[in-house]
């Protein structure tokens, strides 16, 4: 369909539109006409993605002097080919109308493992094991050396891909990781560099949130985007998360047994290029007098990670005097390391500004904060020069020199913690040194600056007042969307006792009461008993899952529910949890039915959909507040206390919910499924608590469900199904439209709006 949104003419997919899509989208370009920031929080399955994709696709066509350019994030690979995909379609139908002037260049970007069609590099387990195997065919001293020596391995695709040169572009269409892979093999050029180069070409980008967060890997590819771009980070619930994540390091014991192993390896090396090259050695010497402008020269292939501190904070200076030899450089990370190794041999937790930390560096390894923040790139000068391939054996090195350019350049907003033994294993010492970074707004802030307008979109980003405090900006747009439904298909409880009256909870003086436990075996068997299909139960933490299906089989309780239903696990290995995900399904789609156990805050909470049959039911024991006793997490609250002026519990209470609100909002992924939610935690009855769900869960969760037992939980949830059993109208009957048509929208104009919808 095709209607007009002010001036822009919209193209939209499908024949329908739900009426939260048209009021998202109008929000949507009041933030672009404004050039401004915006947070808009839309429910599950109302087709977030292919509302933004429409009008911002639609914006640019109508304005062709705007030439906006779109950077979409996503936070996993399968979701950045489903965004792919339903672009896909949306550009034959715009083309359909349009004609040729519709055509657009929209390409997926993602890792060398992902993209490489080379098979001996691809042969490689792990992605830092593909980069390195890369590097080894393609480094520009590999390639000179095969030129003399045609013995020497190099990568077919690279070599006829910059033989192709200036010839080497991709025509416009829209490529999924796949198209881009097929279209290398068939071409004989490298997919991978081919993305790269025609990143900057594109007008729409498609890759992962650290591309743009993550300021080692943002330096190299997102350095290119220009302005007038719109960024949109899709579920964005985590993206504090994911800023605090980028700027933080941890170093362990093996660490220092890597890097010391590393640094004797270079040392050979020098040792090496000295005896047979010694120019090249006196040759870096001299251009780092002249300090570090070097990085924009490089050969694609030889660039390697960026700078981990943002760029703006490192200073184009010259490199200091005591590192620019480069034997003097290895004294300085010998006597680094040797440091952190003395500062692991501690008995007692210890908690340091990075200020005092520096301090602490200087006056017992003699390493002023200057040296400290040219660590990274000085090493990477160094194994440019030294022509090491084999990167992937590196990782060690780079993490210290990763940590020392941080600390070297903060001196706020972060803190060093040093933990001797895990705290829930206190008997096993482990040391660990962690830079653990506080404020999210450091990694994020670039990206507000640089880029004309910034969307951060999800299904629960309840209370949306937040994000503004953590992430430090001010959008134009913030807007909370409800679901306009035909029928009531979502049905919230919230579970306070079980049968017995005894109240649950997973507080942690309640957790392990056997009354609990037995109350939470009862309400699932009971569920299960009366529930169709599949069944998604959410716990608290690995360790209490583990503790209360224990309980359950020794009293018979898992039996019982297995008569009913299959029971599957998630465990904290990938293949064991993708198998087990793979038999649910199965055991669901057979009508055999299943239960399937999972964590909150764990791989299925946040990237798997139950859609349809595969989730009828989800229930979230307790409340996933964070372990409140761990060092980073208190650090991190103290800081966002005095620097934001966020409570702790406000902030705890905020992240469980939002965690909660993403666990139980996996069974509804379009408005024809249907699904019930239980909170079964005496918690979630409080008003502080419930109100931080998303307002499209609290405008179905009604006062009657409230305060229930197990045995009106269980008549409620047969009324739902009954009721659910019945045939509906799609469009929406009784004046309550839930599909919009053309002539609807045309029918609305500006007024009518709310008589439409209500």
């Amino acid at each position: 369909m095709k209607f007009q949104i002010e001036d822009v003419t919209v193209y939209f997919l499908y024949d329908y539109i739900y009426p939260e899509q048209y009021s998202y989208m109008i929000e949507l370009k009041r933030a672009l006409d404004a050039k401004g920031h915006c947070l808009l929080e839309m429910p599950t399955g109302t087709g977030k993605t292919i509302a933004l994709l429409s009008l911002i696709t639609s914006y640019s066509l109508s304005k062709p002097e705007t030439s906006i350019k779109l950077i979409y994030c996503t936070r996993t690979v399968h979701e950045m080919e489903k965004t792919l995909a339903e672009l896909k379609l949306l550009h034959n139908y715009q083309i359909k109308h349009l004609g040729p002037q519709a055509r657009l260049l929209a390409i997926g970007l993602s890792s060398r493992k992902n993209l490489c069609v080379n098979p001996t590099v691809l042969a490689a387990e792990n992605r830092d094991s593909v980069d390195a195997g890369c590097r080894k065919l393609t480094a520009s001293w590999v390639r000179a050396m095969a030129a003399e020596n045609p013995n020497v391995p190099t990568c077919q695709f690279f070599e006829n891909y910059e033989r192709a040169a200036s010839a080497a572009v991709l025509p416009p269409g829209v490529y999924t990781l796949q198209d881009l892979r097929m279209f290398g093999k068939e071409k004989g050029w490298c997919p991978y560099f081919l993305a790269r180069h025609m990143v900057q070409f594109a007008n729409v980008v498609v890759y992962s949130y650290q591309y743009l967060l993550d300021p080692k890997v943002a330096g190299i590819i997102s350095k290119e985007m220009q302005k007038e771009s719109v960024v949109v980070f899709d579920e964005a619930h985590n993206i504090d998360n994911v800023c605090i994540e980028a700027l933080s390091v941890s170093v362990r014991r093996q660490t220092l047994e890597g890097a010391t192993r590393n640094l004797n390896r270079i040392s050979q090396e020098i040792d090496r290029f000295k005896a047979t090259d010694a120019s090249r050695l006196r040759a870096e010497y001299n251009r780092l007098v002249e300090g570090l402008a070097l990085r924009g020269n490089l050969p694609i292939t030889d660039n390697w990670l960026s700078n981990p501190a943002l760029p703006d904070d490192i200073l184009k200076e010259a490199v200091p005097g005591n590192i620019r030899r480069a034997e003097h450089f290895l004294h300085v990370l010998r006597r680094l390391v040797q440091y952190l190794r003395g500062r692991l041999d501690t008995e007692n937790v210890e908690k340091e500004s990075p200020v005092s930390f520096v301090a602490s560096i200087n006056s017992h390894a003699g390493i002023d904060q200057k040296t400290l923040k040219f660590c990274y790139d000085r090493l990477h000068s160094l194994m440019l020069t030294l022509e090491i391939t084999d990167t992937d054996e590196f990782l060690h090195i780079q993490t210290i020199c990763d940590f020392a350019t941080l600390v070297g350049t903060y001196g706020r907003g972060f803190s060093i913690i040093i933990e001797p033994f895990d705290e829930r294993m206190p008997h096993i010492p482990d040391p660990i040194l962690q830079l653990s970074c506080h404020d999210a707004s450091l990694a994020i802030k670039p990206v507000f600056d640089r880029f004309q307008s910034v969307v951060i979109t999800s299904g629960t980003l309840s209370p949306i007042d937040l994000y503004p405090r953590l992430l430090n900006f001010h959008p134009v747009v913030s807007r909370s969307f409800t679901m306009s439904l035909t029928r009531d298909c979502i049905c919230p409880m919230v579970l306070t006792r079980g049968s017995d009256q005894l109240p649950v909870s997973t507080k942690f003086d309640m957790r392990s009461d056997p009354g609990v436990v037995r109350n939470y075996g009862k309400l699932l068997l009971e569920m299960v008993s009366v529930v169709p299909d599949g069944t998604v139960c959410f716990f608290v933490s690995y360790s209490y899952m583990d503790g209360i299906i224990n309980t359950w089989n020794d009293s018979g309780i898992l039996k019982e529910i297995m008569q009913h239903k299959l029971v599957f696990i998630e465990t904290q290995d990938v293949v064991e949890t993708t198998l087990a995900l793979d038999n649910y399904r199965k055991a669901c789609d057979c009508g055999r039915g299943a239960v399937f156990f999972s964590v909150a805050r764990g791989k299925v909470a946040e990237g798997i959909d139950f859609d349809r049959h595969y989730g009828r039911l989800v229930i979230m024991f307790g409340v996933p507040f964070q372990y409140t006793l761990g060092k980073i997490l208190l650090a991190r609250l103290e800081y966002l206390r005095d620097t934001f002026q966020i409570k702790e519990g406000d902030f705890l209470t905020f992240d469980a919910l939002r965690q909660a609100a993403q666990c139980v909002g996996r069974v509804i992924r379009s408005k024809a499924d249907y699904g019930m939610m239980i909170f079964a935690d005496k918690r979630y009855s409080r008003h502080d608590k419930r109100s931080k769900l998303p307002s499209w869960i609290l405008s179905h969760l009604r006062d009657v469900n409230l305060n229930l037992s197990t045995d009106m939980a269980l008549h409620i949830a047969k009324e739902f199904l009954r009721k659910m059993a019945q045939p509906y109208e799609k469009i929406g009957g009784s004046g309550r439209k839930t599909l919009l048509s053309e002539e609807d929208l045309e029918k609305m104009g500006d007024g009518g709006m709310d008589e439409m919808l209500y």
